[in-house]
């Protein structure tokens, strides 16, 4: 490892920034019968690309899904196939085929790449719920409220946090001197891990402060927002009188609902628990909460949203219809 190559570059007051060539990304080493697990994810891989693809289209080509909500729902499945497609081709050909080395300009790049899409998830989710918040507790001012313009604001506000964030993040450690280890404990470049290497030859504040910051801004600020939300929301179903209208209200949630607890509970359950959780089983953990959301979240919204469930039947049975009529005519000619 002290054989690599490094590249000394200089900033303005004259301090030298050291940048090795490569990093060693110890990944799963340590877990038994992980090849299975690589399995594993190459599905779960397939299934995310395929829900979330179908999710995509179903949107774009029925219009009665044209609404402010399913912006936000397609944005979502979006983030889901760029987070996935980000992390799991890289972790299957690093440890399946052994190749665990990444050059440091690959490991900024796989940080900015995996930390975007992870942040819009997470965003997104806030702004549906705004979607509901709104939908149930203020249904007559609801179109004004939630309108393409609004939805189209909040999602590329959130866009642009994401972004600033992980522009700060990769910006802070690009200023980093790595002098001793390059072996990063984790499956990616991770912000910690990363620069706790550099902790012994470079000042850290500001990647330490991002490190508090980052967590409060993408993860616990949303959840805090979205518990708010449904506090509100459960108070105005208990004034609906009618019961049918109540459990038409609570469907609407129900999809939503679920997507939150698999998104924050595995990521809020780990963060308590960090100290007394061991290395491998962390990564193996957190490794588990970036691919499993983006899997489950399109098959919970097909069968859990009624519009897309009935645009899904409806294309499907198109489908099997225009399949019998070129399988009738081939058999005519």
């Amino acid at each position: 490892m002290s054989s690599m190559t490094s590249d000394l570059s200089h900033t303005a007051n004259t301090t030298t920034i050291i940048r090795p060539a490569y990093f060693f990304l110890s990944g799963f080493s340590g877990i038994p019968h992980m090849k299975y697990y690589y399995v594993f994810l190459c599905l779960v891989y397939i299934i995310t690309l395929m829900g979330n693809s179908c999710v995509m289209f179903i949107i774009c080509l029925d219009r009665s899904l044209h609404s402010p909500k399913y912006i936000a729902v397609f944005n979502l499945a979006f983030a889901d196939v760029c987070e996935t497609t980000a992390l799991v081709p890289q972790v299957l050909d690093m440890f399946l085929f052994n190749r665990q080395f990444i050059s440091y300009e690959k490991c900024l790049i796989s940080l900015f790449f995996n930390y975007l899409f992870l942040h819009m998830q997470s965003f997104t989710l806030t702004i549906l719920s705004y979607d509901r918040l709104v939908a149930i507790c203020c249904p007559l001012r609801y179109h004004m409220l939630v309108s393409y313009r609004s939805m189209l604001k909040l999602t590329g506000a959130a866009w642009l946090l994401a972004l600033l964030l992980i522009l700060f993040l990769v910006g802070f450690n690009t200023q980093l001197s790595f002098c001793g280890s390059l072996v990063i404990d984790s499956y990616f470049c991770d912000h910690y891990p990363l620069f706790h290497l550099a902790s012994s030859c470079s000042n850290v504040l500001a990647n330490l402060v991002m490190f508090y910051i980052n967590p409060c801004l993408v993860f616990y600020i949303p959840m805090i927002l979205i518990i708010a939300s449904y506090i509100c929301i459960i108070y105005a179903l208990f004034t609906i009188t009618l019961p049918q209208d109540r459990h038409r209200a609570i469907k609407t949630c129900t999809s939503h609902l679920i997507l939150v607890a698999i998104f924050y509970l595995p990521v809020t359950i780990t963060a308590i628990f960090v100290s007394f959780i061991p290395v491998n089983i962390r990564t193996f953990n957190f490794s588990l909460t970036s691919v499993l959301p983006p899997m489950l979240n399109p098959i919970i919204y097909v069968l859990k949203t009624e519009e897309i469930k009935e645009s899904a039947k409806k294309h499907l049975r198109r489908s099997a219809q225009r399949a019998v009529g070129q399988m009738k005519s081939t058999r005519c000619t």
